[in-house]
């Protein structure tokens, strides 16, 4: 029977031993919080919600809103990415909070990052609360 290793393990099989980055293996989970009152943001706004540091590996993000969004779409990402940790989506169910994370996202960050939601479709509810957690892992 063959023995077969993930990525991340091929390097502690390795002699010598190689780690990988982004504290992936073993690493500390840090939690980003932004919580956003809702008041009619525009779809031509973006708003900042965290700052990821070079070095940190996006694990999964949950969005959360008491509110529905209706037909307004949210993108998570940065500059030039704007989808990178969440494809734009509507957000209807409330009070109901909904995993998110894009496979091509989770790469360790290479250098600071400031994260934001784009904001598309239609402009956000008048009133209401949503709030945006992100996960990641470093060492």
């Amino acid at each position: 029977m063959t023995v077969l290793y993930s990525a991340e393990m091929a390097g502690l099989a390795a002699v010598p031993v190689s780690l990988p980055s982004g504290g992936i293996v073993d690493g500390n989970v840090r939690v980003k919080r932004a919580t956003i009152t809702l008041a009619t943001q525009t779809t031509s706004d973006t708003i900042v919600i965290a700052k990821a540091t070079e070095g940190e590996s996006f694990l999964y993000g949950v969005v959360n809103t008491d509110t529905s969004l209706g037909s307004a779409q949210i993108a998570i990402g940065v500059s030039g990415s704007v989808a990178k940790y969440k494809a734009a989506a509507v957000q209807t169910a409330t009070n109901a909070p909904a995993i998110f994370g894009v496979n091509a996202g989770t790469a360790t960050v290479t250098a600071n990052e400031e994260i934001f939601i784009t904001i598309s479709a239609a402009n956000l509810p008048a009133s209401g609360n949503l709030v945006v957690d992100m996960y990641f892992s470093a060492t």
